[in-house]
């Protein structure tokens, strides 16, 4: 199934056929794919009882798939169960004991980045500040907090609430001159386009896959550059980060040359199938494929949505904006409520109507969504919202 057109793409997601999706900043469309890729594992339990050489190898091949895709080699990825817990592994395992325990944070953060890091204030950290103006996050306003001081600046690509995209090879640069590292939060682009984290020059980078990866919740992946993996130790440990899981001792506590030292216990093998065959669906288009649909759609909603004087919360320069865009609303929520009774499944994040795209979706989508606005423009904002 190499060289999937996105019309073939799309039909691998039965969804679309009765439903608009603009939801996948969400959850990804449910493919027939990763359907399959269910039913493989449930009916390789069935089979054989317990297969972990099997199932381990899935998560083996998933890491490596995963890795490829990134530009990364496979002793870099670390398969965990969420990003919160692959944060939190960097998070324990830096000292802040030093006179680098500074952690710069932007404002356009998930909270679990944020939560995290300042949880970290117990061990000695200290948190600054890189504050937004409006709907944008500047580098500038990192380099105004980066010093000497600066240990590490953990950074969101996307922003959930508003699509504005940052420039990170610029910000990672900036790190490195600075001595810091970086930590790139790449969970609301992942799957949308190519990445490349050595050309980046990021030194980790979490997301997982039930966003754009199409995969489910339980899977998600960090990066951790090759010379710094056998520098760090995380507080949270178990059997999976050790040099050999299956030869069960309890001493000593060696760790895994590789990324797997960030992982715990038993890997989630059924997310991994489900994973796996989402990633390979992806692949079997190509992310330039994908990243050029994705951007022709936001492009063709956001010139849209601006055209009919609505609040856009999301940049207007492409260079800045991911695979979504915001339209503030009068009541975010209600209006979620009214285009999912027209067969629109969207999402709110404050006072915004989140509408995100995948390669799957089609000018269609965007034209009924943008008809479903014009039938519901009492609860959206004009430009500007007031």
């Amino acid at each position: 199934m190499s060289g999937l057109t996105p019309e073939a793409f799309r039909a691998r997601f039965p969804l679309l056929a009765t439903r608009v999706y603009v939801n996948s900043c969400s959850q990804g469309a449910l493919s027939l794919d990763v359907e399959s890729a269910i039913a493989a594992f449930t009916a390789s339990w069935h089979a054989h009882g317990s297969p972990w050489d099997r199932w381990v190898g899935e998560v083996e091949r998933l890491r490596t798939a995963f890795a490829a895709t990134i530009g990364a080699d496979a002793d870099e990825i670390a398969v965990m169960p969420s990003a919160s817990a692959a944060i939190g592994a960097i998070a324990t395992a830096l000292p802040f004991d030093g006179d680098r325990r500074q952690v710069v944070l932007g404002e356009f953060e998930f909270p679990t980045l944020a939560h995290i890091w300042l949880a970290q204030q117990r061990r000695g950290a200290s948190i600054a500040w890189a504050r937004s103006q409006g709907d944008t996050l500047s580098v500038d306003a990192y380099a105004a907090q980066i010093d000497e001081r600066t240990l590490i600046v953990p950074a969101t690509h996307v922003c959930f609430r508003n699509g504005f995209r940052l420039d990170v090879a610029r910000l990672a640069a900036l790190c490195r001159d600075r001595g810091a590292y970086v930590l790139l939060d790449d969970y609301q682009r992942t799957g949308t386009g190519p990445i490349d984290v050595h050309a980046l020059g990021v030194d980790f980078m979490v997301t997982g896959t039930l966003k754009y990866l199409l995969g489910p919740s339980g899977v998600a992946f960090l990066y951790v550059r090759r010379a710094l993996v056998e520098r760090l130790e995380p507080f949270v440990t178990g059997w999976f980060g050790r040099v050999d899981p299956f030869a069960f001792a309890l001493e000593p506590l060696d760790w895994s040359p590789t990324a797997r030292r960030f992982e715990a216990g038993t890997p989630p093998v059924p997310n991994a199938y489900a994973a796996a065959a989402g990633l390979s669906l992806l692949q079997s288009v190509g992310l330039d494929v994908v990243e050029r649909q994705v951007n022709r759609l936001v492009a063709r909603f956001a010139e849209g949505v601006l055209t009919r004087g609505f609040d856009v919360a999301t940049p207007a320069d492409p260079a800045r904006r991911g695979p979504l865009v915001v339209v503030r609303a009068a009541d975010a929520g209600e209006l979620v409520k009214r285009l999912d009774a027209r067969g629109i499944i969207a999402s709110s994040r404050g006072t915004g109507l989140r509408v995100s795209f995948h390669a799957y979706n089609n000018d269609e989508d965007v034209d009924a969504v943008l008809s479903a606005l014009d039938a519901e423009a009492s609860l959206i904002c004009g430009a500007p919202c007031v």
